[in-house]
């Protein structure tokens, strides 16, 4: 387990939250809190993205524009032994606060707009938007890494099958 990783995996989306809703107590001008809440999601951004996507599942993923202007998705994965060794406690933790926390902003922005209160809904719009460019990220990466094992399965099946075969028939 990854008592570390953990905590900040949790800390800065429980922070980002926890200022939003907390911070109107506080703070009169709309611009301490929206410049802090959205340095405490973009914080949580880098973290899951560089750091703990990469300790707790085996995943990172990144987007790169070509010369062409085209966006490409690349991601990589931990080979499938050492994707056997992660902590599994790691793994739901780390899917299950991705999914709530992106969950959590979507239910932040209802009430934004329920509350007709749409300078918070600017705030709620970016922690939105980068929450889910998270999820979406690692989703598609575990997506990619399940179809590369299944390749690799595949492959080492196949190869064995046509090394049976081939030495069948220099037997004979």
């Amino acid at each position: 387990m990854n008592p570390i990783t953990c905590l900040f995996h949790v800390l800065f989306k429980g922070l980002a939250i926890a200022f939003y809703i907390l911070s109107s107590l506080f703070f009169k001008y709309f611009a301490i809190h929206f410049v802090i809440t959205v340095l405490l999601e973009a914080l949580d951004f880098w973290v899951v993205k560089n750091v703990s996507g990469r300790i707790l599942v085996g995943l990172r993923w990144w987007n790169e524009v070509s010369d062409q202007g085209e966006s490409i998705w690349r991601y990589e994965s931990l080979d499938q032994e050492e994707l056997a060794r992660l902590n599994k406690k790691d793994s739901w933790l780390f899917w299950w606060t991705l999914y709530l926390n992106a969950a959590a902003w979507v239910v932040l922005g209802i009430i934004a707009i329920i509350k007709f209160n749409f300078d918070y809904l600017l705030v709620v719009g970016v922690c939105v938007a980068l929450s889910v460019a998270n999820l979406i990220g690692f989703t598609r990466c575990r997506k990619d890494a399940k179809k590369q094992i299944q390749a690799y399965a595949s492959q080492a099946v196949a190869s064995h099958v046509a090394s049976t075969i081939q030495s069948a028939f220099s037997v004979v």
